[in-house]
């Protein structure tokens, strides 16, 4: 049962369903400057700044998908956001050798404000209305700095989540000895 639960799919599973029932019950109620934090999108963030770009855009493709089965978009539309979100990421954060905390956590911010701004795009491109307004520049950097914020914390617990081993995040990217 225990090397069950220490699968990094569980475990992401787990910590994506635990975040889930956070966004849609306590963070739903609570918003600030009149804006919900996206804890899943901070999550599917970490994951690409934890695990790189593959791992991001996995990870993100799935946290994005449970989060479609509870809202009342497109099925797929934030699947497909967050884990493009992942993505982006996992590269920005490959593009630096060293990886000091500050910057995982203005890659978070950066990387969720670019995917605020993208997510209202793509809804009115599949027939959505009403998402592309002047609004989007206030949601996008409230929620780029709130990610920025709890960035700090998700980091570490997307590196926990996904069973990301210290020499494998200490490791150069392999780009740099082609």
């Amino acid at each position: 049962m225990i090397e069950f639960l220490n699968r990094s799919y569980v475990r992401t599973a787990l910590v994506g369903l635990l975040a889930l029932g956070l966004q849609t019950t306590f963070l739903a109620s609570a918003s600030l400057a009149g804006i919900v934090v996206q804890l899943m999108l901070c999550l599917a963030v970490a994951a690409g700044v934890s695990g790189g770009s593959e791992r991001g855009a996995i990870t993100g493709f799935s946290l994005g998908l449970m989060f479609d089965l509870v809202l009342s978009t497109p099925l797929g539309l934030t699947a497909l956001v967050y884990g493009l979100a992942g993505f982006l990421a996992g590269y920005f954060n490959s593009l630096s050798i060293n990886h000091p905390w500050w910057l995982r956590s203005v890659v978070v911010g950066g990387s969720s404000l670019i995917v605020m701004f993208v997510h209202p795009v793509l809804a009115t491109w599949v027939g959505v209305d009403g998402w592309l307004t002047t609004r989007v520049f206030k949601v996008a950097v409230v929620v780029g700095l709130a990610n920025a914020v709890v960035g700090l914390a998700a980091v570490p617990l997307m590196r926990w989540s996904l069973a990301i081993k210290r020499q494998e995040r200490l490791a150069p990217p392999p780009e740099i000895y082609a």
